[in-house]
Protein backbone atom coordinates (compact mmCIF):
# COMPACT_ATOMS: atom_id res chain seq x y z
CA UNK A 1 0.00 0.00 0.00
CA UNK A 2 1.44 3.30 -1.05
CA UNK A 3 1.06 5.75 1.48
CA UNK A 4 1.51 9.92 1.03
CA UNK A 5 4.62 9.97 2.68
CA UNK A 6 7.80 11.75 1.03
CA UNK A 7 11.08 11.04 2.93
CA UNK A 8 13.42 14.01 2.55
CA UNK A 9 17.00 12.85 3.13
CA UNK A 10 19.06 15.88 3.34
CA UNK A 11 22.53 15.26 3.70
CA UNK A 12 22.47 11.81 2.00
CA UNK A 13 25.58 10.30 0.47
CA UNK A 14 26.08 8.22 -2.23
CA UNK A 15 27.20 5.29 -0.68
CA UNK A 16 24.40 5.36 1.65
CA UNK A 17 22.08 5.77 -0.73
CA UNK A 18 20.98 1.79 -1.77
CA UNK A 19 20.71 0.85 1.98
CA UNK A 20 18.84 3.94 3.56
CA UNK A 21 16.14 3.54 0.34
CA UNK A 22 15.91 0.40 0.77
CA UNK A 23 14.90 0.02 4.55
CA UNK A 24 12.37 3.43 3.68
CA UNK A 25 10.96 1.10 1.03
CA UNK A 26 10.84 -1.38 3.21
CA UNK A 27 8.98 -0.34 6.13
CA UNK A 28 6.48 1.21 4.05
CA UNK A 29 7.64 4.31 1.96
CA UNK A 30 7.82 4.83 -1.67
CA UNK A 31 8.67 8.08 -2.35
CA UNK A 32 11.95 9.59 -1.46
CA UNK A 33 13.63 12.98 -2.31
CA UNK A 34 17.17 13.70 -1.96
CA UNK A 35 17.59 17.24 -1.64
CA UNK A 36 19.88 19.12 -3.96
CA UNK A 37 22.23 20.85 -1.37
CA UNK A 38 22.66 17.25 0.15
CA UNK A 39 26.60 15.64 -0.95
CA UNK A 40 26.27 14.59 -4.57
CA UNK A 41 22.72 14.62 -4.49
CA UNK A 42 22.59 13.58 -9.10
CA UNK A 43 24.61 10.13 -7.94
CA UNK A 44 22.38 9.26 -4.50
CA UNK A 45 19.33 9.84 -7.07
CA UNK A 46 21.15 7.74 -9.88
CA UNK A 47 21.62 5.32 -7.37
CA UNK A 48 18.21 4.72 -6.42
CA UNK A 49 16.39 5.03 -9.32
CA UNK A 50 18.12 2.35 -11.06
CA UNK A 51 18.05 0.06 -8.14
CA UNK A 52 14.48 0.78 -6.77
CA UNK A 53 12.55 2.63 -9.88
CA UNK A 54 9.92 0.04 -9.89
CA UNK A 55 9.08 0.35 -6.07
CA UNK A 56 9.27 3.65 -5.73
CA UNK A 57 8.97 7.35 -6.41
CA UNK A 58 12.90 9.04 -6.29
CA UNK A 59 13.45 12.64 -7.11
CA UNK A 60 14.94 15.78 -5.69
CA UNK A 61 13.82 18.67 -3.34
CA UNK A 62 15.73 22.21 -3.32
CA UNK A 63 15.25 22.24 -6.87
CA UNK A 64 15.84 26.08 -8.03
CA UNK A 65 16.87 26.12 -11.55
CA UNK A 66 15.63 24.35 -15.40
CA UNK A 67 19.06 22.85 -15.27
CA UNK A 68 18.71 21.02 -12.47
CA UNK A 69 15.47 19.78 -13.85
CA UNK A 70 17.19 18.37 -16.41
CA UNK A 71 19.99 16.92 -13.98
CA UNK A 72 16.96 15.27 -12.03
CA UNK A 73 15.56 13.54 -15.42
CA UNK A 74 18.43 12.56 -16.59
CA UNK A 75 19.42 10.74 -13.60
CA UNK A 76 15.69 8.68 -13.57
CA UNK A 77 14.75 10.86 -10.80
CA UNK A 78 10.67 11.38 -11.49
CA UNK A 79 9.66 14.05 -9.01
CA UNK A 80 11.07 17.14 -8.03
CA UNK A 81 10.16 19.40 -5.31
CA UNK A 82 11.46 23.15 -4.36
CA UNK A 83 11.14 25.63 -1.91
CA UNK A 84 9.62 28.01 -4.04
CA UNK A 85 7.06 29.02 -6.63
CA UNK A 86 8.87 29.39 -10.35
CA UNK A 87 6.79 28.59 -13.21
CA UNK A 88 9.62 28.27 -15.66
CA UNK A 89 11.14 24.76 -13.18
CA UNK A 90 7.01 23.76 -12.74
CA UNK A 91 6.93 23.73 -16.92
CA UNK A 92 10.73 21.91 -17.05
CA UNK A 93 9.51 19.34 -14.54
CA UNK A 94 6.15 18.29 -16.45
CA UNK A 95 7.50 18.62 -19.95
CA UNK A 96 10.15 15.94 -18.50
CA UNK A 97 7.90 13.52 -17.59
CA UNK A 98 8.01 14.36 -13.67
CA UNK A 99 5.60 15.27 -10.97
CA UNK A 100 6.04 18.58 -9.77
CA UNK A 101 5.98 20.21 -6.07
CA UNK A 102 6.31 23.58 -5.79
CA UNK A 103 6.48 25.15 -2.52
CA UNK A 104 3.85 27.81 -1.92
CA UNK A 105 3.31 29.73 1.25
CA UNK A 106 0.41 31.99 -0.21
CA UNK A 107 -2.58 31.86 -2.45
CA UNK A 108 -1.12 33.84 -5.21
CA UNK A 109 1.93 31.40 -5.22
CA UNK A 110 -0.86 28.44 -5.57
CA UNK A 111 -2.91 29.70 -8.57
CA UNK A 112 0.54 30.54 -10.15
CA UNK A 113 1.53 27.39 -9.71
CA UNK A 114 -1.30 25.49 -10.62
CA UNK A 115 -1.56 27.70 -13.71
CA UNK A 116 2.08 26.47 -14.75
CA UNK A 117 1.22 22.70 -14.26
CA UNK A 118 2.23 21.53 -10.68
CA UNK A 119 1.10 18.31 -9.83
CA UNK A 120 0.33 19.17 -6.39
CA UNK A 121 1.49 22.17 -3.92
CA UNK A 122 3.96 21.92 -1.07
CA UNK A 123 2.72 24.14 1.57
CA UNK A 124 6.01 25.31 2.81
CA UNK A 125 7.71 26.09 5.70
CA UNK A 126 4.86 24.22 7.19
CA UNK A 127 6.18 26.03 10.69
CA UNK A 128 5.09 29.13 9.14
CA UNK A 129 1.63 28.17 7.61
CA UNK A 130 0.03 25.60 9.97
CA UNK A 131 -3.33 24.08 10.08
CA UNK A 132 -5.09 26.83 10.51
CA UNK A 133 -3.35 28.46 7.64
CA UNK A 134 -3.97 25.23 4.89
CA UNK A 135 -7.56 25.08 6.04
CA UNK A 136 -8.10 28.94 4.66
CA UNK A 137 -6.20 28.54 1.66
CA UNK A 138 -8.10 24.79 1.06
CA UNK A 139 -11.77 27.16 0.94
CA UNK A 140 -10.35 28.74 -1.74
CA UNK A 141 -8.47 26.47 -4.46
CA UNK A 142 -9.60 23.48 -6.47
CA UNK A 143 -10.76 20.29 -4.24
CA UNK A 144 -8.98 17.80 -6.73
CA UNK A 145 -5.43 19.59 -5.82
CA UNK A 146 -3.24 17.58 -3.30
CA UNK A 147 -1.49 19.96 -0.60
CA UNK A 148 1.77 18.53 1.05
CA UNK A 149 2.74 19.59 4.36
CA UNK A 150 6.54 19.83 4.86
CA UNK A 151 8.24 21.00 7.46
CA UNK A 152 7.61 20.70 11.14
CA UNK A 153 5.34 17.25 10.67
CA UNK A 154 5.53 14.86 13.42
CA UNK A 155 3.26 11.82 14.31
CA UNK A 156 1.52 13.78 17.32
CA UNK A 157 0.51 17.06 14.89
CA UNK A 158 -0.32 15.10 11.81
CA UNK A 159 -4.32 14.34 12.80
CA UNK A 160 -4.26 17.89 12.47
CA UNK A 161 -2.84 18.39 9.46
CA UNK A 162 -5.12 15.86 8.09
CA UNK A 163 -8.20 17.65 9.40
CA UNK A 164 -7.12 20.91 7.73
CA UNK A 165 -6.81 19.51 4.25
CA UNK A 166 -3.56 18.18 4.01
CA UNK A 167 -3.18 15.12 1.28
CA UNK A 168 0.32 14.06 2.50
CA UNK A 169 3.26 15.01 4.33
CA UNK A 170 7.16 15.97 3.49
CA UNK A 171 9.38 14.03 6.41
CA UNK A 172 12.90 15.57 7.15
CA UNK A 173 14.41 14.19 10.34
CA UNK A 174 11.72 12.22 11.75
CA UNK A 175 12.74 10.01 9.22
CA UNK A 176 16.12 11.00 7.96
CA UNK A 177 19.40 12.59 9.69
CA UNK A 178 22.60 12.39 8.43
CA UNK A 179 24.42 9.65 10.30
CA UNK A 180 21.50 7.63 11.02
CA UNK A 181 21.70 3.83 10.40
CA UNK A 182 19.39 2.02 8.26
CA UNK A 183 17.80 0.25 10.81
CA UNK A 184 17.45 3.54 12.42
CA UNK A 185 15.87 5.14 9.88
CA UNK A 186 13.60 1.58 9.65
CA UNK A 187 12.14 2.22 12.75
CA UNK A 188 11.39 6.00 12.55
CA UNK A 189 9.96 5.17 9.12
CA UNK A 190 7.77 2.56 10.76
CA UNK A 191 6.74 5.12 13.41
CA UNK A 192 5.67 7.78 10.78
CA UNK A 193 3.73 5.15 8.56
CA UNK A 194 1.45 3.67 11.50
CA UNK A 195 0.90 7.57 12.29
CA UNK A 196 -0.22 7.90 8.93
CA UNK A 197 -2.52 5.05 9.00
CA UNK A 198 -4.06 5.95 12.40
CA UNK A 199 -5.06 9.25 10.92
CA UNK A 200 -6.01 7.91 7.49
CA UNK A 201 -8.17 4.78 9.17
Amino acid sequence: MSRPLIAILRGLTPPEASAIARALIEAGVTRIEVPLNSPDPIDSIAVMAREFGQDATIGAGTVLTVEQVRDVARAGGRMVLSPNCNADVIRATRAEGMDSFPGVMTPSEAFVALDAGASGLKMFPGELIGPVGLRAMRAVLPKDVDCWAVGGVSADNMAEWRQAGAAGFGIGSSMYKPGDTPQVVSDKARRMVAAWDKVAA
